[in-house]
């Protein structure tokens, strides 16, 4: 039995084993044996165990990993994790630059490595732990808080007291990656790609001991809730490190693009030295109160972005055009490649886009080609040496039939679609797509249901919906009587709505809830056989919108048929709007309004203006309200007039 020690002789140990720990798991340097390290982790877990009140709340002994989880459960970050808004060259580094300097013209930078790894918030409490959070959607994200707890680098108290979250990624030293693919190949598992992907793994074992083994890494890069009052982002970031968070190397100070340029080539530089994989350097405006000006766009931060490192290139050989049908059944092409390392990951497959750009290349089976990859991005061909060909290259056609329902694709040039909402690739979609608010707004029919329904063969297209009955649903999990009865009155209730509803439900490729209300006022029931002349004579319906109308049409004849047969929809009367200002115009709305935008569209279509979503230079106003973001910057960009709110009611 193991001598219990005092608390005068605990203290001095634990903070012995703490430094042991730190020198081993963070900075990668041992300073004792694992025989030393096992024998006085014993003796204070011993005195732990006795006195457990008196523990040390950072003792290595707490982070051996808990019980074994069934799942993770879903969790709130306090606030939103944004993401970086990305730059390749001096060119868009400096354009960005020039946006941020209608806050401030005079801006210092703090430059630091990007490291390549898994998102992570952590919660702190009066000093301790509470939550540690994958960065998931941005605003919830998975709970792995008891296997954050095997992770040495991330203090289990600090001294800061405040509400407080810090952010930073999870990674993986590149020769502890080496070291578990090792033990995986003498295993039988499959390999991790690469240490981004080793990381993001490790993190999220539902056995945390796994966790504990992998050496997994915390680089801190940012803090959500805080009540800190420090004035520049430095001040603030040194506060955060002197908590007992590791500081990254090469972090700069820097006033110019020539001195961020200069920092972007020295890390670049020492990649090889750093021991994790990076992938970029972020650039952050330092002083606090300028970046609190700058705000966000609806995806990213203005006052910091990752200047991404220029990409890798090596030489393959294409083997085969391997055809995926996406969720909302458009083909792309992928060319599956001879396995080829690059920057640390091996590339077997690379994406082409669409069949225009086979072409373009004059791409060809069992052609040499130069394929790049850029950090996130998804390796892509970028040349084709058309002066290596032997004579057995073999040309790539274009599909003419969905590799996954033999249905015939509409073929728009850049785009090749399978319209067939009987499609299994395209199913699950549309009728997500058919369910949404927007569409037929069937309360209680969200992704997870659908999804579920259709791999319980409850439904398998848009129609099952309509004949679904209580003993359908009853047996299946996480359905109770309420619920089953919510939902289906839920699809009873779409009886009976509006037609153009039921067609813009449909998902029917360039057509919107625009272009549909205008289809259903002008022909009514008569929409389902519509010729092309006849639509195209319709004001705004291009020849692209009426060849894919009618395709669709075509391939899901019976289908759109047996469906306004069974919602028997509302026919809309066309009435004739008189003159004002906004008929014949494209608005689009963005910010807070004083009502709801949904009531400002309803108004300004009944004016005659067609409401869109996104700016153009076709655009004629961008009504704009609070915290209006990015489609207001580009109206500016555009010289699209803008109008608040109140200028729009005086103008009507």
């Amino acid at each position: 039995m193991e001598k219990i020690i005092t608390s005068d002789e605990y203290k001095k140990q634990i903070q012995t084993l703490i430094n042991w720990a730190h020198a081993y798991y963070v900075e990668d340097n041992p300073i004792a044996t694992d025989e030393e390290y096992d024998k006085l982790a014993r003796t204070c877990l011993a005195f732990e165990q006795t006195y457990p009140d008196l523990s040390h709340p950072n003792s290595p002994n707490k982070r051996v990993g808990g019980f074994v989880l069934d799942g993770f459960e879903k969790a709130s970050h306090l606030s939103r994790m944004w993401s970086q808004e990305d730059v390749f060259n001096t060119q868009e580094l400096e354009d960005w630059i020039k946006r941020a300097q209608k806050v401030n013209t005079n801006l210092e930078f703090y430059c630091e490595p990007k490291f390549d790894g898994a998102s992570l918030n952590l919660i702190y409490e009066n000093g301790l732990l509470k939550q540690a959070i994958t960065r998931g959607d941005g605003s919830v994200g998975e709970d792995v808080t008891n296997n954050v707890l095997t992770i040495h680098s991330i203090p289990l108290e600090i001294k800061e007291k405040s509400l407080i979250e810090i952010r930073g990624e999870i990674v993986i030293r590149k020769k502890d990656f080496e070291k578990i693919n090792e033990e995986r190949l003498k295993n039988n598992e499959a390999l991790f790609a690469n240490p981004r992907n080793a990381a993001s793994g490790s993190l999220r074992q539902l056995d945390p001991s796994i966790t504990a083994k992998r050496k997994l890494f915390f680089n801190v890069w940012g803090i959500g809730v805080n009540t800190l009052e420090h004035k520049n982002m430095k001040d603030k970031m040194d506060y955060i490190y002197s908590l007992g968070f590791v500081k990254p190397p090469l972090q700069t100070l820097t006033k110019t693009v020539k001195e961020i340029e200069e920092v972007y080539h020295k890390i670049i530089a020492s990649r090889d030295e750093i021991p994790m994989m990076l992938d970029g350097m972020v650039v952050k405006i330092n002083d606090i109160e300028t970046c609190e000006e700058l705000g966000y766009t609806v995806k990213f931060p203005r006052w910091s972005c990752a200047y991404k490192f220029p990409a890798v290139e090596k030489t393959t050989r294409i083997k085969e055009i391997i055809l995926q049908v996406g969720r909302t059944g458009v083909i792309t092409p992928v060319a599956s490649v001879e396995p080829t390392l690059i920057d640390g990951s091996t590339v077997s497959r690379a994406t082409l886009h669409n069949f225009d750009e086979i072409e373009r290349l004059d791409l060809r089976i069992n052609d040499e080609v130069i394929i790049i990859k850029s950090g996130d991005i998804i390796p892509k061909i970028t040349k084709v040496f058309t002066d290596r060909r032997s004579g057995d290259e073999t040309p790539i056609s274009r599909p003419t039939q969905c590799p996954q329902c033999n249905s015939e694709l509409l073929d728009e040039g850049t785009m090749i679609k399978c319209q067939n909402l009987d499609c299994p690739s395209i199913v699950v979609n549309s009728i997500i797509y058919f369910a949404s608010k927007n569409c037929m707004n069937i309360d209680g029919l969200g992704n997870k249901i659908v999804e579920l329904l259709v791999k319980e063969e409850k439904i398998k297209d848009i129609l099952d919906l309509y004949s679904l009955k209580y003993e359908d649903l009853e047996n299946l999990e996480g359905f109770k009587e309420k619920k089953i009865n919510n939902l289906l009155n839920a699809i009873e209730n779409t009886k009976g709505t509006q037609l153009h509803r039921v067609i813009n439900a449909l998902g029917i490729e360039h057509i919107g809830e625009v272009a549909s209300k205008q289809i259903c006022l002008e022909f009514g029931l008569g929409v389902i056989d519509i010729d092309i002349d006849s639509l195209i004579a319709l004001d705004g319906i291009g020849e692209q919108m009426a060849n894919s109308y009618v395709e669709f049409m075509r391939v899901n004849h019976e289908l759109v048929l047996k469906l306004i047969e069974i919602i028997n929809p509302e026919v809309e009367e066309k009435v004739e709007i008189s003159e004002n200002v906004f008929k014949g115009t494209t608005v689009v709305l963005t910010g807070t309004m004083s009502v709801s935008r949904g009531v400002i569209k309803k108004q300004l279509e009944a004016l005659g203006a067609k409401v869109s979503s996104s700016v153009s230079k076709k655009t004629d106003y961008v009504i704009y309200g609070e915290d209006a973001g990015s489609k207001y910057d580009k109206a500016v960009e555009l010289g699209v007039k803008t109008l608040t709110e109140d200028e729009m009611n005086v103008m009507i």
